[in-house]
């Protein structure tokens, strides 16, 4: 009986994962706002994709969804300065949406414009109502920095309270060596000690768009947030 079990268990982590990745497949272009008010109303579960210009958010979003160009990575980083709202499920009844936002902390952007984005962010994480998860990009090889420090504590009300789950990807995970990475992990994991109140509301895992590594838990965990 328990070797039936061992055939059963992988064959639905694998039956999970291809479901999660065919989901996240249907992503498609919604909207831009470059203000909180031109943003849409909705009932639906967004999550939000948020992160340092160089940390690999808008290819970490194209491999989850498995579309070159959904997230556009601009030639400039930094210079992106809008919220895109991607729908996600059937076209006649959409169950999720995904939000892009800017990348934050680029040196180059004009001082202005990054203080203002910076607000704009925050507003974001602290009020938007139908926001339910945060999706955290950071470079395994540079760890949190300041900025991304900020923006934890931009959402860690919400996170304590269980109104939004959390899920850091460290990026470029095929950079490091092996045990470089594992001591990268366990440091994220410390350092989000302070934030998860429940261990179910946050995670953290390794991830690289070039192996693929983490891709299939990433989608899973992020289609379980929309259906749960």
């Amino acid at each position: 009986m328990a070797a039936h079990n061992d055939v059963e268990e992988p064959a639905a982590a694998a039956d999970a994962e291809k479901r999660a990745l065919s989901w996240a497949h249907t992503a498609r272009f919604l909207t831009t706002a470059s203000r909180l008010d031109q943003l849409p109303v909705t009932e639906l579960p967004e999550i939000a994709f948020v992160g340092r210009s160089n940390a690999g958010k808008s290819t970490a979003i194209n491999t989850l969804t498995q579309h070159k160009r959904l997230a556009f990575a601009s030639k400039t980083p930094g210079r992106t300065q809008h919220i895109n709202l991607f729908e996600l499920g059937p076209k006649t009844g959409p169950d999720a949406l995904f939000a892009d936002l800017p990348g934050y902390g680029y040196a180059a952007v004009e001082r202005g414009a990054k203080e203002r984005w910076q607000r704009v962010m925050a507003d974001y994480l602290e009020v938007r109502r139908s926001l339910s998860g945060v999706v955290l990009m950071v470079d395994v090889r540079h760890g949190f920095t300041e900025l991304d420090e900020r923006l934890l504590d931009f959402i860690e009300p919400r996170v304590a309270t269980g109104a939004v789950r959390l899920l850091v990807l460290l990026t470029k995970a095929d950079k490091p060596s092996r045990r470089d990475a594992a001591t990268a992990l366990a440091a994220a994991q410390t350092a989000l000690a302070r934030v998860a109140t429940d261990a179910a509301d946050v995670g953290v895992t390794l991830f690289s768009a070039l192996n693929r590594t983490g891709v299939g838990d990433a989608a899973c965990l992020l289609y379980d947030w929309a259906h749960g």
